[in-house]
Formats: C-alpha cells, sequence, structure tokens
C-alpha cells in the first residue's frame, strides 16, 4: 500500500488497535482471520504498520511510537528522539522561535521542535513520507504548530522562518552515501541554505564526516546517545570554528581547546576509553588532559594513566596484565584465573573478536576485558576490567 489514507479511516484505526504488539510468529493466523472482515489490502497494511511500530519504540519510545506512522524508510533513518529534543533545546537557547525544517522525512525532528515551541514548516518530496509526518503532527497534538509541505527543498522559501534545519538523504538505492555532495540534496546546497538562515541554521550530516570538509564558519558537533554515536552536526549562528563533542543523556558536552596531541608513554595502571563522540570530534587530547594522560600509540584513541580520575567522556579500565600479542598466553591467563566472561575491544588490530574468543575458549566464573592494540607501535593485549 503506498498510501496512509485507508490506515487514518475509521476501520484503519481500528485494524491498527486490533494488531497492535502482534507477535511475528502469529501474524498469518491473525491475517488469515481479519481478512473475513476486511480488505486483504488493509490487513497487510495494518500488519506492516504494527511491526514498523515496534521497530519504532527504541528511537521514539512506546508512547509515541505506538501512535506514530511509520515508512520503512522512516523507522531507519529518523533521528533517535533524544537527540532530536537536545537539538530543539538548543535551538530555542538561541532564541529561535520558528524553523524550516527540510527533508523532514515521517516528522521526527519536527515533532520536537514543535513540544520545544518552536513553529515549525517541515517539508519532504516524498509523497508517503509527508503523509506519515502530517499524520504524526496530528496523531501528537502538534498539528497547530507543524505545517508538512510535499515540495522539492530546494525551491521552498524559508525566508519567513528563524531557522533552517536540514537533514539530506544519506542513503541510496545501494546503501550509505559517503560523498556529503552525493547526499540529497547536497551538503553544498545545504551550507548555502543554512548560511542565509536569519538567527541559526543546524544541518544533520553523518558523523564520519572528514574534518576538511567542515566550512570555517560552521561550529561541528558529535553527538552520542548511551555512548552510540548518532550524528554530527554543522551549526551555524553559534561560534564559527568551534568543536564540540555532546555526550546524551545529560548532555554532557566536552569543547575543544585547541590541544597539541598527548604524547605516547607507559601503560599506566589504567586505561580510559573515549566515547565516540569525543573521538570523531577529535578532542582525546581533552581527555588525557583531563585525567593527566597519555596516549598508548600514537595513532590510537586510547589514553593511559597512573590515577584514576572520573570523567564522563571516557570509560576507566584497571589495568592488570600488558602483554605482547600472543593467543596462547592469553589463554594460559584466563585458565589460570577462571576467566569465563571476556570482553574484547579492539583498536589497531585486525582480530576479530569472536574469533578470539573461539580460540581462547573462556571458562569460569569471573569476568575480564582484553583491549587488542598497539602500545608504541607494537602489537600488544591489556587485560583489566571496569574501574
Amino acid at each position: 500500500m503506498n498510501d496512509l489514507a485507508p490506515l487514518l479511516t475509521p476501520e484503519g484505526r481500528a485494524l491498527l488497535d486490533e494488531v497492535r504488539g502482534t507477535d511475528p510468529a502469529q501474524e498469518l493466523a491473525v491475517a488469515t482471520r481479519l481478512r473475513r472482515a476486511h480488505p486483504a489490502e488493509l490487513v497487510s497494511a495494518a500488519l506492516g504498520q504494527a511491526r514498523l511500530r515496534q521497530r519504532a519504540v527504541a528511537k521514539f519510545g512506546a508512547q509515541d511510537a505506538g501512535r506514530m506512522f511509520f515508512t520503512p524508510n522512516g523507522v531507519e533513518q529518523s533521528t533517535r528522539a533524544s537527540v532530536a529534543a537536545y537539538r530543539a533545546r538548543r535551538m530555542r537557547e538561541l532564541g529561535v522561535t520558528s524553523v524550516a525544517d527540510l527533508c523532514c522525512g515521517i516528522g521526527g525532528d519536527a515533532i520536537a521542535l514543535a513540544r520545544a515551541g518552536i513553529r515549525v514548516l517541515a517539508v519532504d518530496r516524498d509523497h508517503l513520507a509527508v503523509a506519515a509526518a502530517r499524520a504524526n503532527a496530528e496523531a501528537l497534538g502538534l498539528a497547530e504548530l507543524i505545517e508538512v509541505r510535499e515540495a522539492d527543498v530546494t525551491e521552498v522559501d524559508t525566508s519567513g522562518y528563524d531557522a533552517v534545519f536540514a537533514d539530506p538523504a544519506r542513503r541510496g538505492g545501494r546503501g550509505r552515501i559517503f560523498d556529503p555532495e552525493a547526499y540529497s540534496p547536497p551538503l553544498s546546497w545545504a551550507i548555502q541554505a543554512a548560511r542565509t538562515a536569519p538567527r541559526a541554521a543546524a544541518l544533520k550530516i553523518a558523523p564520519g564526516v572528514p574534518h576538511e570538509a567542515i566550512p570555517s564558519d560552521a561550529e561541528a558537533e558529535w553527538i552520542s546517545d548511551g555512548g552510540d554515536v548518532k550524528e554530527a552536526v554543522l551549526w551555524f549562528g553559534t561560534e564559527p570554528g568551534a568543536v564540540r563533542a555532546t555526550l546524551l543523556p545529560g548532555p554532557r558536552t566536552l569543547r575543544g581547546g585547541d590541544l597539541p596531541d598527548p604524547a605516547v608513554r607507559p601503560v599506566g595502571r589504567y586505561l580510559y576509553e573515549p566515547d565516540g563522540a569525543v573521538i570523531r570530534a577529535h578532542l582525546v587530547a581533552e581527555v588525557a588532559g583531563q585525567v593527566g594522560g597519555g596516549l598508548l600509540d600514537a595513532t590510537i584513541a586510547y589514553v593511559t594513566a597512573d590515577e584514576l580520575r572520573p570523567t564522563p567522556y571516557a570509560t576507566a579500565y584497571a589495568i592488570t596484565d600488558h602483554l605482547p600479542f600472543n593467543v596462547k598466553k592469553l589463554k594460559a591467563l584466563l585458565r589460570e584465573r577462571e576467566i569465563g566472561t571476556l570482553t574484547v575491544k579492539k583498536r589497531g588490530s585486525a582480530v576479530e573478536p569472536e574469533e578470539l574468543r573461539r580460540k581462547v575458549r573462556p571458562q569460569g566464573p569471573h569476568a575480564a576485558t582484553v583491549f587488542l592494540t598497539r602500545v608504541a607501535g607494537a602489537p600488544a593485549m591489556l587485560i583489566g576490567h571496569p574501574a
């Protein structure tokens, strides 16, 4: 079904309520029963929407996901609600009262902006996504703040809005798109649109964007949620040239201080694993400064130090052993210490964690973490546990 309209009718809504939470193993039996009283296409659409809602719980929470409407791409590409809410709060703190949301998809960012009290024009050229965005604004009681328009974003006049938010499509028929100029629309167009915004603008981009591709008049922010890097954002109208890493929940924000790269030093009592947003933002030096540490290797984002200094921007591990890389020695050490639960982390190593687990076959009541990495250029294994 290429139209949400049948699901928005009283019959469609009743079906959605009836199939809510359907176990995938029971779908065939449920579909067979419901097709006796309803059109087969409508039943299939309702069951498909129920599956999408179940997938969307991780991003939107059970309450919102159970009322919203989704497309397969919408579930995959939507911003996690916690990240969208953080960005909306930043917009509000910048004094923004109206936003043109370009490439709005199913409306996740527009919802967050509206909940922050901001008036939104949500634009997308995908007919089904626009239908979902409009239905979501109504379902969540935000229709008065969100105007949804089906149009080519490059042809929309945004001059009547304080700010622009753009989320260019970064997926094509062959999967993810890594070249910013292959985004739809291209990143260069989005940057020009952002520069014309009267008060502020934010462009959501892939977290792996090369730093050299960031314009000098933009602030670059990398955002992680629960330790997972979710996105990078280019902000205009804030702090040109600034770099920050923001960790959710919190938020906790680490700002760049133009520090030199930390020195390489011997393995200390503690290893600090910086959050992924910190690493993407190239702010490992700031973490090393906070904990009084240095690097294990000039090319590896692991910090080592002799003291335990808590920081929200890195996870600390107490290191018990430092060995050259050797599977037999690791296996013997794990057997001696009766370690059965082995967490494997790696940076700068080609060894796959599952492959290592199969070879060492950990057994016993104790737990440990092994880091496969390089120390001053040499392959090494560090064994420890969360501090």
